[in-house]
């Protein structure tokens, strides 16, 4: 099977541990994680090989991000080394009608410093069919965008199937330009579309037609078909339109589900209810990762979004950024099996 790559940031994360507020803290828990790597790490879970691209320091934290996804199983021989600095972001863990918190501390990054022209593309896609990035990475900087988009264009060029994750990130623009002004050239070189409602009138001003979008657990997915089909009426280069639907109770509860819109057809998933949440960071990048792993193993869509969002609904059970679940435990998950018994 050929290679899949990912391109963006990982990142140092310090979070108080036992869901205690940053004031109480006296010591932070340390994972690293990003939204690519995330994805680059449940692939590799499933088998399916996958390298990471991105640019680390030339120092002690630049090493152990770089170890942390060699352990993963995730190639890295085409990770740059320079710049400054690893990002960092503060995790406070919240729970029932406490919201999380993200405190971010990511300027003058090692990838922030990226440029066009740093990354041999070429070389990177030679044995590669699967191209994936987020709007984090153009959020970050003009470098970081154009280096996104560099990527983009190249593997357009050698047909490579390049995927997005849309992820708004309001806090990350600061650079000068809008999402609006950076992300439509992008995301008109994608194959695949991952997003949610925020995502879409954040980046493009596309806002579900006629719907009330609600909070809570009175998510219904039909309402979100608009919203497809105007991303993939903007992008017609798009063969398939993904949303993700988060019900938020609270903190601790989420109802979870997801719709997929291949331009002739909706189809719609069960809804988890998520009734003791351990960790919903990278829960949309889990949901990535398995989506590109069903739609590159099943020739369905409905079983690619059934594995999706199975596979998301497993990672908020497991602490860190990324989803360590095995394609055993996600397959089981979406036969209906939810029990949590003791495997022996």
């Amino acid at each position: 099977m050929k290679k899949v790559i990912t391109f963006g940031e990982i990142m140092l994360r310090l979070a108080p541990p036992n869901n205690l507020r940053f004031s109480q803290s006296n010591n932070f828990d340390v994972i690293y994680g990003g939204g690519e790597s995330n994805v680059a790490v449940s692939l590799a879970n499933y088998g399916i090989p996958v390298e990471f691209v991105t640019r680390l320091p030339q120092n002690d934290i630049g090493d152990c991000a770089l170890m942390e996804m060699r352990k993963r199983g995730v190639g890295t021989q085409n990770i740059l080394r320079g710049g400054e600095r690893l990002g960092i972001y503060f995790l406070e863990t919240g729970a029932v009608s406490r919201g999380s918190k993200v405190v971010y501390d990511r300027a003058h990054s090692a990838i922030s410093t990226i440029e066009k022209g740093m990354v041999n593309w070429e070389e990177v896609f030679k044995d590669a069919s699967w191209f994936h990035w987020t709007g984090i990475t153009p959020a970050i900087s003009q470098g970081a965008a154009d280096a996104c988009l560099e990527a983009i264009q190249i593997a357009n060029k050698m047909g490579v199937t390049v995927s997005t994750d849309l992820n708004y990130r309001k806090k990350l623009w600061k650079y000068g330009k809008s999402p609006m002004e950076v992300m439509p050239e992008l995301v008109a070189g994608c194959d695949v579309i991952l997003g949610n409602e925020e995502d879409a009138e954040k980046h493009f001003d596309i806002h579900p037609k006629g719907v009330d979008v609600t909070q809570g657990d009175s998510i219904k997915a039909d309402s979100y078909q608009s919203v497809c089909e105007q991303l993939m009426e903007k992008f017609p280069r798009a063969k398939k339109v993904i949303v993700t639907l988060r019900g938020s109770i609270s903190a601790s509860h989420n109802s979870w589900s997801g719709v997929l819109y291949n331009g002739k057809e909706l189809l719609k998933t069960r809804t988890y209810q998520i009734t003791h949440i351990v960790d919903r960071v990278g829960g949309g990048d889990s949901f990535m990762g398995g989506l590109v792993y069903g739609l590159l193993h099943y020739d369905d869509d409905q079983k690619a979004l059934d594995f999706a969002v199975a596979a998301s609904c497993l990672k908020h059970t497991i602490y860190g950024d990324a989803n360590l679940a095995t394609v055993e435990e996600v397959e089981k998950l979406m036969q209906g099996d939810a029990s949590g018994r003791v495997s022996r």
